[in-house]
């Protein structure tokens, strides 16, 4: 097997676990929210930065956790936070403190028992391999935590397929909310 056919069969393995009916229900939650927020680190981090660019593009208010620009938040928003392990010291902190706050928090995390986990109102468990290759995670090829990252990668534009057919949002729409200046 070559080394794409042997990662698309990871990805693909990973993703074959999931509900699409969970997915529609995390959109839901998204697109009820006033403003969504999201964090990670390391490469979870920039699969979390690519879904809140792909959600401004479909016209939701997002935010990036720890960016310049970031707002404070409070009830009625909504955190995203991704860490394939869910003990990612910054991220846990995040998601406690967004929960003390009053605000839905969702997980996307491969331990449903995680720190992250029990913090979180709605956890998008991803069954695929982190760097601390644990027991029950799945086999993988790849170093460190990629399968994770690409399995959420492909779960957010899935999430944002979603949130952009509740929301009304073609590739047209999308495209006018596209950077100009470039």
């Amino acid at each position: 097997m070559t080394k794409i056919k042997a990662i698309l069969s990871e990805v693909s393995a990973v993703l074959n676990q999931l509900d699409e009916k969970e997915l529609k229900g995390i959109s839901e939650k998204l697109g009820a929210a006033k403003r969504i927020f999201v964090v990670g680190e390391g490469r979870s981090g920039l699969m979390a930065k690519s879904f809140a660019m792909r959600l401004m593009h479909l016209g939701a208010t997002v935010y990036v956790v720890g960016e310049t620009i970031t707002p404070s938040i409070s009830i009625g928003d909504c955190l995203v936070a991704v860490s394939g392990s869910g003990t990612t010291q910054n991220v846990v902190s995040v998601a406690e403190k967004s929960a003390a706050l009053g605000c839905d928090v969702i997980a996307v995390t491969t331990n449903p028992e995680s720190p992250l986990a029990q913090h979180a109102k709605a956890i998008l468990h991803v069954p695929a391999a982190t760097k601390y290759r644990k027991e029950n995670e799945a086999p993988s090829i790849q170093p460190l935590g990629s399968l994770f990252d690409q399995a959420v990668h492909l779960l957010f534009d899935t999430l944002c397929l979603f949130f952009a057919g509740n929301n009304g949002v073609d590739h047209k729409g999308a495209f006018n909310q596209h950077s100009n200046l470039e």
